[in-house]
């Protein structure tokens, strides 16, 4: 059964996701778990003083972080951000399973991942539209009732933002699923910018191009 973050790296590369499968690349670095803590400390980071948000692994200036959990703090949700119901919170559904940050009170009841890195300008990645389907998926088959939307946190900004199940997104990550379970072998390469971070380049065997190269230099 694939997991939560199987689906949403096979939605940004199947091929990466083989590989990642390969080496039992799964478990996030120190850093993510350090920035994804900032999600349990919303009431205490508002108050807090330049010097101690200034050594947080933030990603805006303290008094640009301090205005977006104040801004945060006027939504309905704020409360049950703060005071989640329950925490690391393991479920299994019907087609994945994986760990929920946070599941927030109120009928019916609300998954939340936290996401270590920066949100779009609008709406959330594609890779974590396919992960919030998963969990909110996962989090209904496990309760037995319909749970309509999933919370993507990103507390390195101060952000939270709403996925509601949409026929469309639901289609997507029904897509990727099926692309993951029929997954016995590498999958074809993508070869575009992609490539150019990913850590398995070199054992993929894509060619990425230098900046030099790019500009006809």
């Amino acid at each position: 059964m694939p997991t939560f973050s199987e689906l949403s790296r096979a939605a940004y590369c199947p091929r990466q996701l083989y590989y990642a499968r390969k080496h039992d690349d799964e478990g996030p670095p120190a850093s993510v778990e350090n920035t994804q803590q900032l999600a349990f400390r919303y009431r205490e980071l508002r108050e807090a003083d330049d010097e101690t948000l200034a050594a947080l692994p933030i990603e805006r200036s303290p008094a640009a972080y301090r205005d977006a959990l104040e801004s945060l703090s006027t939504r309905p949700i704020w409360e049950d951000l703060c005071e989640p119901v329950e925490t690391d919170s393991y479920v299994e559904g019907k087609d994945c399973a994986g760990l929920l940050h946070k599941i927030l009170g109120g009928e019916p009841p609300t998954p939340t991942l936290i996401s270590p890195g920066n949100p779009p300008e609008n709406g959330v990645w594609k890779p974590q539209t396919v992960r919030a389907v998963a969990a909110a998926k996962a989090l209904a088959w496990e309760r037995n009732e319909e749970i309509p939307r999933t919370l993507i946190e990103y507390p390195a900004v101060g952000v939270v933002r709403e996925v509601p199940l949409t026929t469309r997104r639901t289609a997507t990550y029904r897509r990727v699923l099926r692309t993951v379970r029929a997954m016995d072998g590498p999958p074809p390469r993508v070869n575009d910018s992609r490539c150019d971070s990913c850590e398995y380049r070199t054992e993929c065997g894509v060619s990425t191009r230098s900046l030099k190269s790019l500009l006809g230099l």
